[in-house]
């Protein structure tokens, strides 16, 4: 009975210094972001976004600092929050935004709510979903899977989700953040099918805030890629030059425990590839498969008078 919901958050968050206790769904998850510069004393300068709902819209939720370590991996997509004692902030008009799998969602772009560790310190209960109630109103977490055949058409840029056997999965390799910087991305490459296209996904797999899935990613597993985006080189021929690559708020799953219980698995894209998956023979599959090297990509043109 003590409730609010964002909505009326948006409406009355100046006049109050209090807010009543939140009950909200996360439907998405950024990267762990660390920020600390070495003239700055800070014990854990670490932040993460989140996108938050409940019946009346979507608002971005920031985790801060201590709260990080201690509660980022138990923070999944789905999961449903009680919070108590946080703050509201003005939004951060530079953060990147996931493209919503509900385009009907309202969503509260001025103001995100602020977990920290004091001043006040927030009480953040995690509710099991066997306890979850109807009534409630909390949305569903959607997707936007596509096929590869359903790749061809889609603009650059577009976000996607996408899932597909691994065929191919690369060495990682490093590239610099910035020109003379010392600060490096990890990423790889990986290719995955789905049975709906001679063609593979060719995924740019940069390592998120999972290096327990990145590192395990190999042939034969079923990979789940969420919030991808499309790139597409239009200088070259667009069908050849096509990949999907990871984005501040993608999250990779594998074979095995990182599948169990993941909202996903009853979208019927998911249910589709899994079918497709009972009808093909391991043996022939396994024969396709490759594991490391180095993969140039896009590839470079067959002669150097086309450079």
């Amino acid at each position: 009975s003590k409730l609010t919901n964002l909505g009326h958050l948006e409406m009355t968050w100046r006049s109050r210094v209090r807010f009543p206790p939140l009950l909200v769904r996360i439907l998405h998850k950024s990267r762990l972001r660390y920020y600390g510069k070495p003239e700055k004393k800070m014990d854990m300068p670490y932040q993460a976004y989140f996108e938050v709902a409940d019946g009346s819209g979507m608002m971005s939720m920031v985790l801060w600092n201590s709260l990080c370590p201690e509660w980022y991996h138990t923070m999944k997509v789905g999961s449903v929050l009680l919070l108590e004692k946080y703050a509201i902030k003005t939004s951060f008009p530079f953060k990147t935004h996931p493209a919503p799998g509900d385009s009907q969602m309202k969503r509260f772009a001025t103001i995100e709510i602020s977990l920290n560790g004091r001043d006040p310190p927030t009480e953040i209960s995690i509710i099991p979903e066997d306890m979850v109630k109807p009534e409630w109103g909390l949305p569903e977490v959607k997707y936007r899977f596509i096929t590869r055949s359903e790749l061809e058409d889609l603009p650059n840029n577009h976000s996607c989700d996408v899932i597909g056997l691994v065929t191919f999965v690369g060495r990682a390799e490093r590239a610099r953040k910035r020109e003379q910087s010392e600060d490096f991305w990890l990423y790889r490459w990986a290719h995955a099918i789905d049975g709906t296209s001679d063609q593979p996904f060719i995924l740019e797999l940069f390592a998120t805030s999972q290096p327990d899935v990145f590192e395990r990613i190999h042939p034969m597993t079923y990979l789940v890629c969420t919030q991808m985006r499309v790139i597409r080189n239009l200088t070259e021929n667009p069908s050849r030059t096509i990949y999907l690559t990871t984005s501040n708020e993608s999250q990779i799953f594998i074979t095995g425990r990182w599948h169990k219980g993941q909202p996903y698995s009853k979208d019927d894209k998911v249910k589709n590839f899994i079918q497709w998956t009972k009808s093909q023979s391991e043996s022939d599959q396994i024969k396709k498969t490759v594991i490391g090297g180095y993969y140039p990509f896009p590839r470079p043109p067959e002669s150097f008078l086309k450079y």
